[in-house]
Parts: structure tokens; C-alpha cells; sequence
């Protein structure tokens, strides 16, 4: 075993392409973080293999913030596990829906229930006639990929010092960001294939490298783009950074936590 690093930060994203959440400590079950990506909104515009809207469609939708009305029960693995008698640790509990009940901050100021029509109206501003919204609830996370995404603080300083600009993390939009040990760029990447263990008991499978996407060019506090990112990570980097994994273990989580790899 051979400590690579530690958790950084860790972070939600309630509502799918919304602004995320930090978080002082997740619990990171076979579905991923708890509570994150539990909402969406379909669009009729959008293909059927990826049937929500985004901000790479509404770039505004990053400076909508969710936040749960009751988020200490995402946090309380009582609440979260159902007892077995041959494994009372095996069955997962979602909250009821009153606890899994999302407002959100927009733009304005304004705090609107995630199911207020209201809402769907601002998403539908700005963008063409034919996007239709519903919103959609999963008990499980809708991500793009794999339940779990990490990237390197030491990955965000060097594409910052690549291209010149200031980029913050949260464009990354990473469930955990770690600080790499070696202080090396793109060392995540070598843990493709590999199992680290968080903390004490949580454990991932690093199953590939992340295909970025126009996301990355949306600056997560004014929603502007910057198509230079995604070029440059494109032509540079094979449009890839960050890594997605699989959770093997489940456990809670915190920042300062140690990351140690395991084969």
C-alpha cells in the first residue's frame, strides 16, 4: 500500500448541470456520492441516448444553485442503510421524499421549489422553442459515465499555467478533488486500472480517463465561455482530464482524508 495523496475537497451536484455543493463529508455508495445528481430536466430537444438539458445547451443553468431542504439526512448513514440480518451494512435507505426535496437559488435571488414551473420557464429563456422540459427525480445518480468522479488540484494549476488563464476547479465539476502527493499533473491518470482506498474503508476502481466536453469552458461563477479550454485540452491532453471510478467498498468520506493505492 502506498499513500499517493488526500482528498482535497469533495463535492454534490443536487441538480444535473446546476452549480455544485461542497461538501464536509459524503458518503460514497455503490451509486456514487449520496444525493448527487438526483434530478434532471429532460429535454424533447435533446438525443435519446442523452435526453437532458445542460449547460452546454443553457450556460446559465451553472449559476442556479440547488441545495436540499433537509441535507443532514445525506450525511447520516443510519439514515441511508437499511439492516439485513446477514449484512446490515448491504441495503441501501433513500430518504422519503420530503427529505429529498430540492430548492433553488437563481440568478436573481429567488428561491424556487425544484418542481415550481417557474423554474422551467427561466431554464427555457434564451435557448431554441423546440427544448420542452419535465423534471425528472432517480433515486440513483444520472451521470454522465461512471458513479464517481475524481481530478487533481495539480491537474487544474497546469492547465491554468497551459492556457494562460485563471481556471478554477468547479469547472472540472469532480465529485473529489485530490492533492496529489508527487505534486505531478495528470497523475491521476496512472491510477486507470487500479484500486485506491479513501480514508479508512471506502474503495474505488479507477476505471478510465475522463472525455471532456464544452463544460469545461463555462466559467462556474459567470457562465461564460472559454473555447480555448476545450481546444487545448483536445489537442494537447486527447480531450481527456480527470478520472472516472467505480465504487467497490462503500464508506464516508472527508477532506484531509488519505488516498492510498492499493495495487
Amino acid at each position: 500500500m502506498k499513500v499517493v495523496g488526500q482528498v482535497e475537497s469533495l463535492w454534490r451536484y443536487p441538480v444535473k448541470s446546476m452549480r455544485g455543493e461542497e461538501l464536509r463529508e459524503a458518503f460514497v455508495g455503490f451509486g456514487g456520492v449520496y444525493g448527487d445528481r438526483l434530478y434532471a430536466f429532460r429535454s424533447s430537444a435533446a438525443p435519446k441516448g442523452f435526453p437532458y438539458l445542460t449547460a452546454r445547451e443553457q450556460q446559465r443553468m451553472l449559476l442556479y444553485q440547488p441545495a436540499y431542504e433537509d441535507p443532514s439526512k445525506w450525511g447520516n448513514r443510519r439514515t441511508l442503510q437499511r439492516p439485513m440480518r446477514s449484512d446490515p451494512e448491504s441495503r441501501l435507505f433513500y430518504p422519503d421524499s420530503a427529505h429529498v426535496m430540492v430548492h433553488v437559488k437563481t440568478p436573481a435571488g429567488e428561491l424556487l421549489a425544484i418542481d415550481d414551473p417557474r423554474l422551467i420557464s427561466m431554464l427555457r429563456e434564451g435557448i431554441r422553442e423546440v427544448h420542452e422540459l419535465t423534471l425528472h427525480r432517480s433515486d440513483r445518480a444520472m451521470t454522465d459515465c461512471r458513479p464517481l468522479s475524481l481530478f487533481s488540484i495539480q491537474t487544474a494549476r497546469q492547465l491554468s499555467q497551459e492556457t494562460g488563464a485563471d481556471l478554477d476547479k468547479r469547472r472540472f465539476r469532480a465529485n473529489v478533488y485530490v492533492d496529489i502527493g508527487s505534486q505531478s499533473a495528470f497523475e491521476e491518470d496512472e491510477f486507470v486500472g487500479k484500486t485506491l482506498r479513501i480514508g479508512t474503508k471506502t474503495m474505488i476502481a479507477v476505471v478510465d480517463r475522463d472525455p471532456r466536453c464544452k463544460m469545461i469552458t463555462l466559467d462556474p461563477d459567470t457562465a461564460e465561455a472559454n473555447p480555448e479550454v476545450m481546444r487545448h485540452v483536445a489537442l494537447t491532453h486527447g480531450s481527456k482530464a480527470g478520472v472516472y471510478a467505480a465504487v467497490l467498498v462503500e464508506g464516508t468520506i472527508r477532506p484531509g482524508d488519505e488516498i492510498a493505492l492499493l495495487n
